[in-house]
C-alpha cells in the first residue's frame, strides 16, 4: 500500500476507473496502491464514466456487475467493441451466483474476474498480474493510448493481405517542435492529446465502416477508412484542428499569430502556429502488395503536404 512507483512493477503511475456502486469495494481499492503507483476514479454508474472514457482513457477499467445503469457485461463488451480502446484491460467484478454457469469468454471480452467475498491480497496480485499483461502485449502510446507502430504495421498488411480497398493516412503537426520548445513538453502534450482526441472523434463518427487510428510517436498519427470517405474526413480534422489549437498559444501569441523560438539548428526564428498535414494512400485493385509501400508513398507525400505553411492534405490516387 505504501509502495513507491519506483519499487511497484510499473514504469509510470497507472489510472483506472471503477464502476460500482459498492462503497467497500472503491475503499478497499484505494487503499491497495498508493495513489502514486495506482490511482482510481470511481464511479457509482456507468453512463458518465463510458462518456469519459472514450476523451480520457484510463490504463484500468475495473466494472461491478452490480451497476444499475448497465450491466457489467454491456460496458466490458462496448469497451472491446471500439477499435482503439479495444486493448484496455477490463475487470470483472461478480457475486458467485453470477458464476454458477461457464461464461463464453467470446462473448463477454473481459481480461480478468474477481469474485465476491474479495480478498484483498488477491485483488491486489491479479491486478497486478492484468497491468503487466496488458503492457507486455500493447504497444500503445502511452500517452494517447493509441495503437503504435507494431499494431499499425499489422494492420495495414493484413488489409492488403486480404485484398481490401482502403485509405491511410499520415497526419503530422507542423510547427510543433518550435511550440515544445517554447512553451514546454506538457503544453506539448496536451497538443498532442487534442489531436489525437479530434483524429479519434472524426473517425469514429463514420459508422458501421471498416476504420482504425494508430499513433506513430511524437507528433505523427495515422487513420485508415474506406477510400470514398477520406478526403471528407481530412477536411473535417483540418477545420476541427484549426478552430482549436489557437487556444493552447498564450494570448500576446493567439493574437501576433506566430510565436519565437529556435529552429533544430538553434537560431531563433518566428514561427506559425501549428498546423496539419495530412498525406493520403489510397490502395485499391490491389495496387499494394506490402506495407513498407504504404510508408514510403506517404512519406513522399508528406514532403508535399508540408509545403503549404497552413494546414493540407495531399491524396495519392495512382492505381499503377
Amino acid at each position: 500500500m505504501n509502495q513507491t512507483l519506483e519499487e511497484s512493477l510499473f514504469q509510470r503511475k497507472q489510472t483506472g476507473f471503477l464502476l460500482s456502486p459498492d462503497k467497500s469495494l472503491a475503499e478497499m481499492l484505494q487503499k491497495l496502491w498508493s495513489p502514486e503507483v495506482l490511482e482510481f476514479r470511481v464511479f457509482d454508474r456507468g453512463a458518465r464514466a463510458i462518456e469519459l472514457m472514450f476523451t480520457d482513457p484510463p490504463d484500468l477499467l475495473v466494472v461491478d456487475n452490480r451497476l444499475s445503469d448497465i450491466s457489467g457485461r454491456e460496458v466490458a463488451n462496448l469497451v472491446k467493441s471500439e477499435n482503439v480502446y479495444r486493448q484496455l484491460p477490463v475487470v470483472m467484478c461478480v457475486d458467485p451466483v453470477d458464476v454458477e454457469e461457464p461464461w463464453n469468454w467470446n462473448q463477454i471480452e473481459v481480461d480478468d474476474f474477481l469474485v465476491r467475498p474479495f480478498n484483498p491480497s488477491e485483488v491486489r496480485d491479479r491486478i497486478n498480474l492484468t497491468l503487466c499483461r496488458a503492457m507486455r502485449a500493447l504497444d500503445a502510446n502511452p500517452l494517447s493510448k493509441l495503437p503504435g507502430n507494431t499494431s499499425i504495421i499489422q494492420r495495414i498488411q493484413q488489409l492488403i493481405d486480404n485484398g481490401d480497398d482502403f485509405a491511410l493516412a499520415y497526419c503530422d503537426l507542423d510547427y510543433f517542435k518550435s511550440y515544445n520548445d517554447k512553451y514546454g513538453f506538457s503544453r506539448g502534450d496536451e497538443v498532442l492529446m487534442m489531436a489525437a482526441r479530434v483524429i479519434v472523434n472524426t473517425i469514429r463518427s463514420y459508422q458501421g465502416v471498416l476504420s482504425f487510428v494508430g499513433h506513430v510517436g511524437g507528433d505523427d498519427f495515422v487513420f485508415i477508412l474506406p477510400p470514398d470517405k477520406v478526403e471528407d474526413a481530412c477536411r473535417r480534422i483540418i477545420k476541427a484542428f484549426d478552430e482549436i489549437v489557437p487556444h493552447f498559444y498564450d494570448p500576446d501569441d493567439r493574437k501576433r499569430g506566430n510565436i519565437t523560438s529556435v529552429d533544430r539548428e538553434g537560431n531563433t526564428k518566428v514561427f506559425p502556429l501549428m498546423a496539419i498535414s495530412l498525406a493520403v494512400v489510397v490502395n485499391t485493385d490491389q495496387r499494394i502488395a506490402h506495407y513498407g509501400e504504404v510508408s514510403a508513398i506517404a512519406m513522399e507525400l508528406k514532403k508535399k503536404a508540408k509545403e503549404d505553411p497552413k494546414s493540407s492534405y495531399v491524396i495519392d490516387r495512382r492505381q499503377s
